[in-house]
């Protein structure tokens, strides 16, 4: 089974290359091409989430390994964290997102990863926080500004973070970074070297591709939905049937609807109610980003307590 992801992940990498490539000759060409903040966050809330909507089945799989039968702890549990992330970011902007821009990088690296890699020690951690850490250093290497701009939509107004970052981007600190990520892949794609791991590399330039080519919004917005999480997705229809991905195509689509739907309409309400406050894309950015956060960490928690307790 373990080969037929590989196999699988390998061609959506391909394809996910090949797409990055296409759209970005289509902005080269059409300078003035784009795309509205309503598509992305439409997209987010489709695609993007879909693969976190199946977190109630890994809670039920990890309350059955805890022996825990109230299983109303878990939502309580995973709707109150969601909201402490959110309020922590009301009073604590600069240091919330610091916090889930470092948590972001682990995360996208190693469940991009993970497929190819299983063995989560020290070293792949670090190789795993170093690669996905390319999602965050591209969009403020390529586009600084307009990352920046993001980051003030976010309500964060330290200046002494602006003057960090202002520092890292004048000395050449967000290259080094890149670099770095570079390193880390190279050494993921020669440990235990077999010719499925250049999907590492196509997953690699498809990110700086999108970064060079699009905004920090519209990039993140194509990784997140077409790379990350329909690479997610693919472990979780395997996952749900081993013998036919059709079929657990169409069982995680019925289990990840309710809750996509729903995660997508409170969104939703949300942006009406803070369109009162701020312009629109602002708050399409807070819904997305803020959003995104509060799902993130009540999200990371499950599969790392997950992982810990199947062991």
């Amino acid at each position: 089974m373990n080969n037929q992801i590989k196999r699988i992940n390998f061609n959506h990498s391909f394809i996910f290359f090949l797409f990055c490539n296409i759209v970005s000759l289509i902005t080269f060409i059409k300078t003035n091409y784009t795309i509205s903040p309503l598509i992305c966050l439409l997209l987010i809330l489709s695609i993007g989430i879909s693969h976190g909507s199946l977190d109630n089945i890994k809670g039920k799989k990890l309350f059955k390994i805890l022996k825990i039968n109230n299983f109303f702890i878990f939502y309580l549990s995973y709707i109150l964290l969601a909201i402490l992330i959110i309020i922590f970011w009301l009073i604590l902007p600069s240091t919330t997102l610091a916090i889930f821009l470092l948590v972001a990088s682990y995360h996208f690296g190693k469940e991009d990863t993970f497929f190819l890699i299983n063995n989560v020690s020290f070293y792949n951690s670090l190789l795993f926080f170093l690669k996905g850490s390319l999602i965050i250093l591209a969009p403020m290497y390529f586009h600084f500004d307009e990352t920046i701009n993001i980051f003030k939509f976010l309500l964060v107004d330290n200046e002494t973070f602006y003057n960090f970052l202002n520092f890292v981007e004048t000395n050449q600190i967000l290259l080094s970074g890149i670099i770095l990520s570079t390193v880390s892949s190279i050494l993921l794609f020669v440990k235990n070297f077999e010719l499925k791991k250049v999907t590492i590399f196509l997953d690699y330039f498809s990110i700086l591709i999108i970064n060079y080519y699009f905004s920090p919004l519209i990039a993140f917005t194509l990784y997140f939905c077409f790379l990350h999480s329909i690479r997610h997705s693919i472990t979780l229809i395997f996952e749900l049937n081993r013998e036919n991905l059709k079929l657990g195509l169409n069982i995680f689509i019925k289990k990840a609807l309710p809750l996509t739907a729903l995660t997508a309409t409170f969104c939703l309400v949300s942006l009406y109610f803070l369109n009162n406050t701020y312009d629109f894309d602002s708050s399409i950015l807070k819904i997305i980003f803020i959003g995104l956060a509060s799902l993130t960490f009540p999200h990371i928690l499950l599969e790392y307590l997950l992982e810990k307790n199947e062991k």
